[in-house]
């Protein structure tokens, strides 16, 4: 199937200043990102910049790039200007890949096309995966799914769900049956839903939750959810991330 990867990079950041441009193994990290999702089949992938730097570091490594405005509130926003710029409109397929995942698995880039070009009902499709330890269970910074039958999207929390009736009187020392899910921040959408989606006012959800994806639920739109065995590679936040991220690189001889 035909379908275009676009990678939201801003420089500003901060935990981890110039995050898109931070070395990985010899290449910027926003190229690290690109050649990931390139390896999943996509028609094209762009790399959608906030900054000229970012543009001459894709243009060194020869990485499609645009540039767009430096004052959008949100990383959908960014995408929205850049299918306008790039002329993607209609059924095309959009996947969004964050600028900070070096180590996404090209299969999930895929599937998440795969699965929106599946599901007309959906306007949008992204991951998730089974969460096996409980601290990740009651972490509000893990986001938590929960599907319908058809395996769409019924809600997106911070809360620790699905919850059985009697866990807090007993404590919590185990994981729920069915197993809760974890999102996974990847996103397919349907190019005109993107293009429009800006222009839907935010929900009281998705401001109390800080979760831009209930925006689409609110206002009745459904989104298809991938269920993958295990989570993606770490993405980079902090120092640290990179620390890691580097390791794993030097290790796996990710970099050749």
């Amino acid at each position: 199937m035909r379908f275009t990867v676009l990678i939201p990079a801003r420089l500003a950041s901060t935990r981890l200043p110039d995050k898109p441009l931070a070395d990985i193994a010899g290449r910027p990290m926003v190229v690290r990102v690109a050649e990931r999702a390139a390896a999943s089949g996509a028609l094209r992938v762009v790399v959608a910049a906030d900054d000229a730097r970012i543009l001459r570091a894709c243009a060194e490594h020869g990485v499609q790039s645009v540039l767009t405005r430096s004052d959008h509130a949100s990383g959908s926003d960014r995408l929205a200007e850049a299918c306008a710029l790039l002329g993607l409109d209609g059924n095309d397929v959009v996947v969004n890949v964050q600028g900070d995942e070096p180590l996404i698995a090209p299969a999930l880039v895929r599937r998440c096309a795969e699965l929106l070009d599946e599901r007309a009902d959906c306007v949008m499709s992204t991951a998730a995966h089974p969460i096996t330890q409980l601290d990740e269970y009651l972490n509000p910074n893990v986001v938590k799914v929960v599907l319908d039958a058809a395996g769409r999207a019924l809600y997106f929390t911070r809360a620790p769900v699905p919850w059985w009736r009697d866990g807090h009187a007993a404590g919590v020392h185990s994981l729920p049956t069915p197993a809760p899910l974890r999102h996974v921040g990847l996103y397919g959408y349907r190019a005109s839903f993107l293009r429009s989606f800006p222009a839907l006012p935010p929900a009281p959800l998705e401001q109390c939750e800080a979760l831009e994806q209930l925006r689409v639920l609110w206002h009745g739109q459904r989104i298809a959810v991938h269920v993958a065995p295990e989570g993606p590679g770490p993405g980079v936040d902090t120092p640290e991330d990179l620390a890691r991220v580097r390791a794993l690189f030097a290790t796996a001889g990710t970099a050749n």
